[in-house]
């Protein structure tokens, strides 16, 4: 099946794949892995028929949690049994390329807040780097914690910018040193019959069980750290003096909060945000420039 996707040979006029069409277009920057498990995920068969009945399940399922939690907020809040059943379910029942596309965010979550700390001059600002290499990993409380750097980190950066008075802007040379071009070859996702939800139908399935073992706060932080892809996005292109990319950001306005119930959804955007911006760090680490204009790297 994958094979037969990228292969243009087997390319028929009167009826062409969707997801052919955007493999083999290069408008937006993504890593070439990512790009061949993001179509392959969205080609499979659990994309097409699974998760239509798993987005409705999830949606009521949400709604009556919704009202437990109102009644009785502090029952059942557990992280770690929450990151216990993630850990147990990814493992176990989601595909290969969906898992690959999960544990890909987090690294590439990490290097680009790593990319900004490093190139805002005269700001020392401590970041929590996560870069989980197998299951075990999870089970440290990672999907929260994923949430709780990126809100610290904000803190963090913008009281240190006042306490000193400085702006962000273009460093004298900027440092990419912290930016990878992993390919996650070294990483072996179990791949097996029971391994089949596609990445949309897994974060429909597990998001009722984020909002079930997680305090309120921390469900709605979580869903709200969706529209920082805005912020962060705009911090870079302040240190690159380049905002084109910008353009590639679809969770904006982090002060109008947006429903809950479409936190799935806005979730993946999420992490094709990231991915591409990430894609253009590791472009200017290989070809030292941005959008046309050169960029004084360190060497």
């Amino acid at each position: 099946m994958s094979k037969e996707l990228f292969d243009i040979s087997s390319y028929d006029s009167r009826d062409p794949n969707p997801w052919l069409a955007l493999y083999l277009d290069n408008s937006i920057p993504i890593n070439e892995k990512t790009k061949q498990a993001l179509m392959r995920d969205n080609n499979s068969r659990s994309a097409r028929y699974l998760y239509p009945l798993i987005f409705f399940w999830s949606k009521v399922t949400m709604f009556f949690i919704h009202v437990f939690k109102f009644f009785f907020p502090k029952i059942f809040n557990s992280s770690k049994v929450l990151h216990l059943i993630l850990s147990w379910g990814l493992k176990r029942f989601v595909s290969k390329d969906a898992n690959l596309l999960i544990f890909r965010h987090f690294h590439v979550g990490s290097e680009i807040l790593q990319f900004i700390a490093a190139n805002v001059e005269g700001a020392e600002i401590e970041t929590s780097p996560l870069k989980p290499r197998n299951f075990e990993d999870i089970k440290d409380d990672l999907f929260l914690k994923h949430d709780l750097n990126l809100y610290n980190f904000i803190i963090r950066l913008n009281s240190t910018l006042k306490e000193k008075n400085i702006t962000i802007k273009p460093p004298a040379k900027l440092r990419v040193d912290m930016i990878t071009e992993d390919q996650f070859d070294h990483i072996e996702f179990p791949d097996k019959w029971t391994n089949t939800l596609d990445l949309k139908s897994s974060i429909e399935l597990f998001t009722p069980f984020y909002q079930f073992f997680l305090t309120s706060n921390d469900f709605i932080r979580a869903s709200n750290s969706l529209q920082l892809d805005e912020t962060i996005s705009i911090y870079t292109s302040q240190i690159m003096g380049t905002p084109a990319h910008l353009g590639l950001i679809n969770n904006k306005h982090p002060m109008i909060p947006i429903s809950t119930y479409s936190a799935a959804y806005r979730l993946v955007l999420h992490g094709l945000a990231a991915e591409t911006l990430h894609q253009i760090l590791v472009n200017v680490k290989q070809g030292r420039h941005v959008d046309g204009i050169v960029t004084p790297l360190e060497k």
